[in-house]
């Protein structure tokens, strides 16, 4: 052994090794069953039974410090677990992801088989499953629990926790046959149920349970308390915020709402503002159509009360259904009826027209009021025309008047005063004009005066009432012609017979009161005559014309019924109009017109076939040759007046 050095080498004594042991465990962590075989250990080792007791005395101790440090190391854990807890809830903000991280905390808290939760229904008055966690039976996680009843509803219903050691046989509690055949599908035995508090108001209930029996120790119950506290905090503001999210997307929709509406006005003015300034710089109706196809990008038909076209854009010929148009009108809106859209042109409750927008299958709201107000725009247009269009027919109304009262009706009348007029109006009395009278049953008269002076427009002229019928006076050649065209069409648009007489032409302003007499005569005629519903003139009316005629015109009469014979007769020679005079004067008779005549019969006969070539071969049935005598009569008057004498006699 070196000098200046020694060596201890005592052995420790079994006492002092099984502290030693006891104290490298509780250092180490082990587990209590190891501290607690310590004394056996001794034993073994052959200490002594005084040793023995010390050993079992410092093992007790060591197994308190164990507790001890489990106890601290368990609440260290909870503790960081509930500041976990707090720091994982405060960063959600969906309110079923914080209710799905409170129950997967709280099973894991408390090492639980499931952890629930459920949420009071204050409508309903009970509390229904929210979320589980763990749970494998269907008709558990869809309990619902009245207040009062189980467990959960107990809770629920006194904001105090409760726990069982195992439910199924707990007397303590109101069993329902839904709850107990719920937890016994789950297989659930130890309960431990907490409040969710928000203040004193109970939002819910924390779950924790086992599927043995369980006693929840009070520090169980107080972590899941604490865990129940942070959940209901943020229970309540995933909900504050769901409600502050929901109240800001609805104040973001009603905003686009608004800019959306406030937009649709602006260009809903805007075009208005366009469509305004047309029609008061004096547009007419195709423009105005062209501007309202240009802003709404489709065809536009604008269409007069009786359905009449005015004016058309972008489409085909197209005719607003009467259904639609009293749809729109009852509506006061545009309605979408056989493929396009109608609106009725209304001024207050009167229908003015009607508008049509093709080539739009869908029309926003935007649109469709754009569409409405362009029919107030039109309904403006068309109101402009009726003031406009009234004023001058009552320009023209009054025109008419003097020129049908003649000379004789004023001191003052003046023919160029009236031609003068007349220019202004559109209407040249220098070029031959005819009267024409209308009438029809009385209850039409005033749409057909509307109809009579919308024709007589169109063909440069005049029209009005006068003495309670329809009276017109228009360029014209032919007044015949005239009188059968207007009878047609003018009854067409009234929809029952007109009767017309004419006369005419005339070229003078003076002429025209004399025609108005004229036509009238001609009306009268045909009324007695039963020809209600036809058109004629005094030519037409053949003698009855003539015998109706003021001032007519008898060379023309002769002519148009004798004319070709006379004109045979200046031709060759012959004596076809003395025969004609000799055949009527002897009643008919070949054989006394052949002796009055001096020739032989068969000379009358040939020249009487020669009559039937020119004239037709009906020449001889009464009413013809009521006709052709007639004009024979007034030939031989016009020539004996003429200082020629007649024909033979």
């Amino acid at each position: 052994m070196t000098a200046g050095r020694r060596t201890d080498a005592r052995t420790p004594s079994p006492t002092e090794a099984a502290a030693r042991r006891m104290l490298d465990l509780l250092a180490a962590g082990a587990p209590g069953e190891e501290l607690a075989a310590q004394p056996a250990r001794a034993r073994a080792d052959g200490a002594a039974p005084d040793e023995v007791a010390w050993i079992e005395e410092t093992c007790e101790a060591a197994l308190a410090v164990r507790r001890v440090l489990d106890q601290h190391r368990r609440r260290e854990a909870e503790l960081v677990a509930l500041y976990d807890t707090a720091g994982d809830l405060a960063g959600l903000r969906d309110l079923d992801a914080v209710l799905r991280a409170i129950v997967r905390r709280a099973r894991t808290l408390l090492g639980s088989d499931v952890a629930y939760l459920t949420l009071n229904d204050p409508a309903a008055q009970d509390t229904f499953m929210r979320v589980t966690e763990g749970s494998v039976s269907a008709a558990f996680q869809q309990l619902r629990l009245g207040m009062g009843e189980g467990l959960g509803g107990l809770v629920a219903q006194t904001a105090r926790p409760y726990a069982s050691t195992d439910y199924r046989s707990d007397r303590r509690f109101r069993h329902t046959g839904p709850i107990d055949d719920g937890v016994a599908e789950e297989g659930l035995r130890g309960i431990l149920g907490v409040p969710l508090r928000l203040g004193e108001e109970v939002i819910g209930v924390l779950f924790a349970a086992d599927r043995t029996p369980r006693d929840f120790t009070p520090d169980a119950i107080a972590l899941l308390a604490s865990l129940a506290d942070h959940a209901a905090v943020a229970i309540d503001s995933a909900r504050r915020l769901e409600a502050t999210q929901t109240a800001l997307t609805r104040l973001e929709a009603a905003n686009a709402t608004a800019r959306a509406h406030s937009e649709a006005l602006h260009q809903a003015s805007d075009a208005h503002d366009r469509l305004s300034k047309l029609v008061l710089r004096g547009a007419g109706t195709d423009e105005v159509a062209a501007e309202i196809a240009a802003l709404l990008g489709g065809g536009v038909a604008v269409h007069d009360t009786d359905g009449s076209e005015l004016a058309r854009v972008g489409t085909g010929p197209v005719t607003p259904s009467a259904a639609s148009l009293a749809a729109s009108h009852a509506e006061g809106r545009a309605v979408r009826a056989d493929g396009f859209w109608t609106c009725a042109v209304l001024a207050g409750a009167e229908r003015l027209g009607s508008i049509v927008l093709t080539g739009r299958d869908d029309l926003p709201e935007a649109d469709r009021r754009l569409f409405e107000r362009s029919a107030l725009v039109t309904a403006m247009l068309l109101l402009v025309r009726r003031s406009v269009a009234e004023a001058e027919d009552r320009v023209r109304g009054e025109l008419l008047d003097d020129l049908l009262a003649g000379a004789a009706a004023s001191a003052h009348w003046d023919p160029d005063s009236l031609t003068l007029r007349g220019r202004r109006l559109g209407v040249d009395l220098a070029r031959p004009h005819a009267v024409a009278v209308a009438d029809c049953e009385p209850a039409l008269r005033s749409q057909l005066v509307a109809e009579a002076t919308r024709v007589a427009r169109g063909l440069g002229g005049l029209a009005g009432m006068r003495q309670g019928r329809t009276v017109l006076l228009v360029p014209c050649d032919s007044p015949g012609v005239l009188a059968r065209d207007l009878a047609v069409g003018l009854a067409r648009s009234v929809g029952a017979p007109v009767t017309v007489g004419t006369g005419g032409p005339g070229t003078a302003p003076d002429r025209h009161a004399a025609l108005h007499a004229e036509a009238l005569r001609c009306l009268t005629a045909l009324h007695a005559l039963g020809r209600t519903g036809e058109g004629a003139d005094a030519a037409a009316l053949g003698f009855i014309g003539v015998l109706l005629g003021d001032r007519a015109d008898i060379a023309a009469y002769v002519d148009r019924v004798l004319g070709p014979v006379l004109a045979y007769d200046a031709e060759r020679g012959t004596e076809l109009v003395r025969t004609l005079h000799a055949y009527y004067d002897q009643g008919a008779s070949l054989a006394r017109a052949k002796d009055a005549l001096h020739v032989h019969v068969n000379t009358v006969v040939q020249r009487l076939d020669r009559v039937a070539r020119l004239l037709g071969p009906d020449w001889n049935t009464p009413d013809s040759a009521l006709e052709l005598h007639l004009a024979l009569r007034l030939h031989r008057l016009s020539r004996k007046n003429g200082g020629h004498g007649a024909d033979g006699d």
